[in-house]
């Protein structure tokens, strides 16, 4: 096996290196642990706290791939289903698979009455990942005899429940916010038709869903549905190496993915969008104050990414297909057309002005995806609930390569102490 050689002052360290298929190789650092060191790495910018086989990702050639498949052929060939299969099982499934998968899948969408009483429960106004997070974490006290991980039964049903559920939860809170009543799966549609028609549909008239609306949400929910180990899926992890159910390990990344630096940037570029319409200024006056007063324009940058996000490419490929039909919903605002116009004219600059250009800031996952899900009919406090939808398949592949790898240990990470050195205790009165 490579060595790495570390040396600190007098003390030589011999490391073994961990060969990547590709990517970076892997220094394992655990033995530092017992010769007074530990590696100090804010933001885990350069540590890697598992080998995967899930996603690989190269951001500075624009790659991502699921189980070594390139997302833009699985964008333009597969579907959602099939991807969440993939990601949990490492291979596209045979015919015979994914139509067992699906039935299995359709078979699970109803909840139960007391369920639903549950989720009438929340006060109309509350955040809605606030809400998802509570009602997937329900799930284990509604379904108690499928939360031992240990045993692989009940974590295939598990994993089955919380897929086929989470959309119904998801269109749920969205008719609760609107007060509107809560309508019950049809098992004859498929898997974003029956959602989009859960969400959007009345009561008492038939409805029709349309096919590039459909197409488009279900690429969407194929380019978050995994994206290594980035907040909310380290989380999972580390709950799960606790051996938390999948239940609690899933509604944990919700609530990590709640936060405004990581889901909520897509409402955060629309409401930018919408704000530079609502100014006087053009986009490119816009974009020099921004400059001049080094204010951060979002959706611009990535940690991982350094030129094009791929899964940008895919947002605005939709975006420009039902700009071009000229039939854009009446629920959107009139001038969603201009909207989408200044994006672009953002996106320019940002790609041919030399400050993006040098510091790697090009658009990003997010600078599209708001706009996309405000044409499909959302409103902006829905984006980061669809995004947990389409990001549930990668939680739960993570957590089971987790709970299957050997070396898997509780995630406990170390610190180094800057506090006060020993000190002795003074009593108050003589404070």
């Amino acid at each position: 096996m490579t060595q790495a050689e570390l040396d600190v002052d007098a003390s030589k360290f011999n490391l073994p290196v961990v060969k990547a298929t590709e990517g970076a190789d892997g220094i394992v650092v655990s033995s530092l642990k017992n010769d007074g060191f530990v590696t100090l790495d804010p933001g885990f910018l350069t540590t890697a706290q598992c080998k995967s086989k899930i996603t690989f990702i190269d951001g500075r050639r624009s790659i991502l791939r699921y189980r070594g498949y390139p997302i833009e052929q699985l964008c333009e060939q597969s579907d959602f289903l099939e991807v969440a299969w993939l990601l949990q099982y490492g291979e596209l499934p045979t015919q015979a698979e994914y139509d067992q998968f699906c039935l299995d899948l359709n078979r699970r969408t109803m909840v139960g009455e007391d369920f639903r009483s549950f989720m009438a429960s929340f006060p109309r106004s509350a955040q809605p990942m606030s809400v998802l997070a509570s009602a997937i974490n329900a799930l284990a006290a509604f379904y108690p005899d499928t939360t031992d991980v240990s045993d692989p039964e009940q974590l295939d049903e598990s994993a089955r429940i919380i897929m086929a559920k989470a959309r119904t939860i998801v269109s749920y809170i969205y008719r609760r916010r609107r007060d509107e009543p809560m309508l019950y799966p049809d098992v004859a549609r498929g898997y974003i038709d029956d959602f989009l028609r859960m969400c959007f549909a009345v009561p008492y008239e038939p409805y029709r869903s349309d096919e590039l609306l459909i197409h488009a949400l279900g690429r969407l929910l194929i380019i978050h549905a995994d994206h290594e180990q980035n907040c909310s899926t380290s989380v999972v992890r580390i709950a799960g190496s606790a051996h938390a159910n999948l239940y609690s390990a899933v509604a944990a990344g919700i609530n990590a993915l709640s936060g405004p630096r990581h889901g909520g940037a897509n409402e955060a570029v629309l409401k930018q969008l919408e704000a530079i319409r609502d100014s006087d200024e053009s986009v490119s006056q816009f974009v020099e104050n921004a400059k001049a007063n080094n204010v951060r324009i979002s959706g611009l940058g990535h940690r991982v990414y350094k030129c094009h996000d791929p899964r940008a490419m895919v947002a605005k490929q939709y975006l420009e297909e039902l700009m071009a039909r000229g039939d854009v919903d009446s629920h959107l605002p009139a001038d969603e057309r201009a909207l989408f116009a200044i994006a672009k004219e953002l996106e320019d600059i940002a790609l041919h002005d030399e400050y993006f250009v040098s510091r790697n800031l090009y658009p990003n996952v997010d600078f599209y995806t708001g706009l996309l899900y405000q044409i499909i009919g959302f409103d902006a406090a829905m984006f980061t609930p669809l995004f947990a939808l389409g990001r549930i398949p990668g939680w739960i592949a993570q957590y089971r390569e987790m709970l299957d790898d050997p070396e898997t240990k509780i995630g406990r990470p170390r610190q180094v102490y800057i506090g006060p050195a020993a000190r002795e205790y003074v009593p108050i009165d003589q404070r």
